[in-house]
């Protein structure tokens, strides 16, 4: 006859040895009811630095023993939790049932907190996963909003045509500028502008008339006329107008 009390005692002592500081005995009687506490492994590698502590996942479970357990199933519960979502909690409660039902007969806490620590492990590798992938999404994005600024219009046969139309036009409006007389230092000499402006033609006389009544002419430069040895032949009488 199986003797299910000495099992559950003999349980209870190699738990208290492999987990000193994480089992926490609450009643013995009539029979056993404690708890362990759980956090997940680190999952630390040669690149990395290790869990970040707000990632670590942890839970206690709360069993108990009942009249023939472990032919029975114990009664477990998942009493405290941390960095938890309530999918995963759920997730762990049918983990337990499982690993249960597959060690009827034989003593499983041991079975059923280590499956359960390995999930915790799982749940914190997701967890980073999913972290690092929305990281690099949102520095993609980024990056791409900060390429975008280096690329060029779209060329299309619209926008090609609109921009012809703009360059001849400039094109155009330049070459007029160009040909237009440029007055100024570097513009045209006095010659040029001489020949350019009909105007110029009796500009002379028109300041003479503006000065008809102050101009004074000395007599004393005509007055050695003798001594200039003038050839008469030189001057082109008929041309000459006597008043």
């Amino acid at each position: 006859m199986t003797d299910f009390k000495e099992e559950q005692n003999n349980e209870i002592e190699a738990l208290e040895s492999i987990y000193p500081d994480e089992i926490s005995v609450i009643s013995v009687q009539p029979y056993h009811v404690f708890e362990v506490h759980i956090e997940s492994q680190d999952i630390s590698d040669p690149y990395d630095t290790g869990v970040e502590p707000e990632l670590a996942a942890q839970c206690t479970l709360q069993f108990s023993y009942v009249e023939k357990y472990p032919e029975d199933p114990p009664v477990f519960e998942i009493t405290e939790h941390e960095n938890l979502e309530d999918d995963q909690i759920e997730a762990l409660n049918e983990l337990i049932t499982e690993t249960i039902e597959e060690s009827l007969g034989m003593v499983m806490v041991f079975t059923i907190v280590s499956t359960v620590q390995e999930k915790l492990t799982q749940f914190v590798e997701e967890t980073k996963k999913n972290r690092i992938e929305i990281e690099e999404h949102e520095k993609k994005k980024k990056d791409e909003l900060e390429m975008k600024k280096f690329e060029g219009t779209r060329v299309t046969i619209e926008t090609f045509l609109a921009w012809k139309a703009k360059f001849d036009a400039e094109m155009s409006e330049q070459k007029r500028m160009k040909n237009q007389v440029v007055v100024g230092p570097k513009g045209l000499t006095g010659k040029e502008l001489f020949f350019t402006d009909d105007s110029m033609n009796d500009s002379d006389v028109k300041f003479l008339q503006s000065e008809e009544d102050t101009v004074e002419v000395d007599e004393s430069l005509f007055q050695d006329m003798d001594d200039l040895d003038l050839d008469v032949n030189d001057l082109d009488l008929e041309d000459t107008a006597v008043d």
